[in-house]
């Protein structure tokens, strides 16, 4: 009997770190994936996208950006360019652009800000040309993938803390 306990006793930290690691594995990239790394693309106070790496860079100048973890646009509604913040909204309400509304005829005209159905999260900083935002999202498992109609989705903590950074009239750069 003292043998199996001790086998048992054996397993239960290997059995629990198993656990553990798996869990931490599959949990989505939070907050906390925020990162100061080397960057030398673009001045201070400028936000660069790169899609394919599915990171947003905050240049702080000095050789250092603010790297966060985003959700891009999927197959066929990614996008590359220059624009810059036209707005900044806590809480925003949204109304689906009219392709989401073709794909989702179910979605209501507008979702109320600050709900748990409204997929802007947090905030927004709408981009020039009024098509695309960086926002928050209601659906954090989806940073880190191509999952969006071309909007730049981040974790709601992180949007927070770029919305403190930034300002109208900040520039965007958006590279695939």
């Amino acid at each position: 009997m003292q043998h199996r306990l001790r086998l048992f006793a054996a397993l239960v930290p290997v059995s629990t770190l198993a656990l553990a690691l798996s869990a931490a594995l599959l949990a989505p990239a939070s907050a906390a994936a925020r990162e100061t790394v080397r960057f030398n693309d673009g001045s201070a106070g400028t936000i660069v996208i790169k899609t394919n790496e599915r990171r947003l860079y905050y240049v702080l100048g000095g050789g250092q950006a603010i790297r966060y973890p985003v959700g891009v646009g999927r197959a066929g509604k990614q996008w590359a360019g220059t624009s810059f913040i036209d707005g900044m909204r806590l809480k925003p309400a949204w109304a689906p652009p009219s392709e989401v509304r073709r794909d989702k005829p179910s979605l209501p005209a507008v979702i109320p800000g600050g709900t748990p159905g409204n997929p802007m999260g947090a905030a927004a900083l709408t981009l020039s040309g009024g098509e695309y935002a960086i926002h928050g999202t209601n659906a954090p498992g989806s940073i880190g993938g191509f999952v969006s109609y071309g909007c730049i989705r981040m974790h709601n903590a992180d949007i927070m803390d770029l919305y403190g950074r930034v300002h109208l009239g900040t520039p965007v750069i958006v590279t695939r």
